[in-house]
């Protein structure tokens, strides 16, 4: 069985510039001299595809250090404009952007807590079940 081939050094060229600041994809395109349609079939190659996705989630990473790193400081900012007496909507906005900021998502948990036991179920006697059945009966035929 052979081994999967890696990318050629110019589809990991394209794919770096494809995330650098100020470039478009046809720029980058035409900078590599990649047609459209080879485009197509790289982006229809399973490796190419996934060296793809795995940098758009690095860029995501990148983007969220970014923001939690100056979330300190936006909080602070927006804190100190909902103090603002004199601009009345700067303050309105400032105040519902701290109500409406929200942190990371919370963990989820790596396992299923356990569940509180419930007492068995033991099936009720014939007799019992009966009784009840006939003033359930008693109380829907009973007038209002």
């Amino acid at each position: 069985m052979s081994k999967p081939k890696s990318l050629t050094r110019r589809q990991r060229a394209l794919i770096e510039d494809l995330f650098a600041d100020g470039a478009n994809e046809q720029q980058v395109l035409a900078k590599h001299k990649v047609s459209r349609e080879l485009y197509a079939r790289w982006l229809a190659d399973e490796r190419f595809l996934e060296a793809f996705e795995n940098r758009i989630a690095q860029a995501y990473r990148a983007g969220r250090i970014i923001l939690a790193r100056a979330a300190h400081q936006a909080a602070t900012t927006l804190v100190g404009l909902s103090q603002a007496t004199d601009k009345g909507e700067t303050t309105r906005k400032a105040s519902l952007d701290i109500l409406a900021a929200q942190g990371p998502a919370a963990p989820r948990p790596t396992a299923i807590p356990p569940q509180p036991t419930a007492s068995p179920v033991r099936p009720l006697p014939p007799e019992t079940a009966s009784r009840i059945l006939a003033i359930l009966a008693e109380e829907q035929d009973a007038p209002d």
